[in-house]
């Protein structure tokens, strides 16, 4: 087992899961709620990386990372061949699956319940805290999970922007690759059996969140019809028009 490649890994993951969360719950609710201009397209840029190969997607963060870019030439960063690049490239791949999970999750909250938080006096920051994001959480955990699991993953993207440098920036993929070339499958059965686990663990949890809880069956006795109260006296005038040949009084 490669520690130092398994410790990169998660050095990798953990911002890039924060990032993916962030900026995956704000583009889900702006889709989802929002009238966005240029939807289609915004749409179709987002999940644009689910359907690119791995290796033209790292092709555009090297161009965009790269010499001359706004990136280096305005903001002096240069994130090729560090550990920053890998989180960009990790953030890029799963960013999709958050806002795909995410978006849907917030559509089928019912907006008359947030209305009524609204006339209620809710301002829309506490709308969204305690009605729209507690009703989707499920989603949004299960695009969390997706997102990250992604991002633990990544191979084609990091391997064009970040290289694959031991101890800097080779991730846990990328080691499971180094050690299948040098013939070290003991190495890389243990790396490969620790990926599985990771994933499979990450899917069980998706299927928990979108699994929702029975609901509760009401008895039947509780829809049947209650039965009418009538006060006894009255009862008895309405039991017969008359009475020893009496008509019975009107009420």
């Amino acid at each position: 087992m490669n520690g130092h490649a398994l410790l990169l890994s998660l050095q990798v993951t953990i911002p890039a899961t924060i990032l993916i969360f962030v900026i995956g719950l704000a583009l889900a609710l702006a889709l989802a709620r929002y009238r966005v201009p240029a939807r289609t397209l915004v749409e179709t840029l987002v999940y644009l990386p689910l359907v690119l190969p791995p290796s033209v997607v790292g092709y555009y963060l090297l161009v965009a990372m790269g010499r001359g870019s706004p990136i280096v030439e305005w903001f002096g960063f240069r994130p090729l061949f560090t550990w920053y690049a890998a989180v960009i490239a990790a953030v890029v791949v799963g960013l999709p699956l958050m806002v795909q999970a995410a978006r849907v999750a917030i559509e089928e909250v019912d907006p008359a319940i947030e209305n009524a938080a609204r006339l209620a006096g809710a301002s829309e920051l506490e709308v969204l805290w305690r009605v729209t994001f507690p009703l989707a959480r499920r989603g949004l955990l299960a695009g969390l999970v997706l997102g990250a699991a992604r991002a633990l993953g990544e191979f084609g993207a990091t391997l064009m922007v970040a290289g694959n440098i031991p101890g800097r920036t080779q991730t846990l993929p990328l080691a499971i690759y180094d050690a299948v070339q040098a013939r070290d499958y003991a190495g890389a059965n243990r790396m490969v059996l620790l990926m599985t686990m990771l994933a499979f663990a990450s899917l069980w949890l998706v299927r928990h969140f979108e699994r929702r809880p029975r609901r509760l069956e009401t008895p039947a006795s509780l829809h049947a019809p209650q039965p009418q109260i009538i006060d006894a006296p009255y009862a008895a005038t309405l039991a017969s028009p008359t009475e020893h040949g009496r008509q019975a009084p009107r009420r």
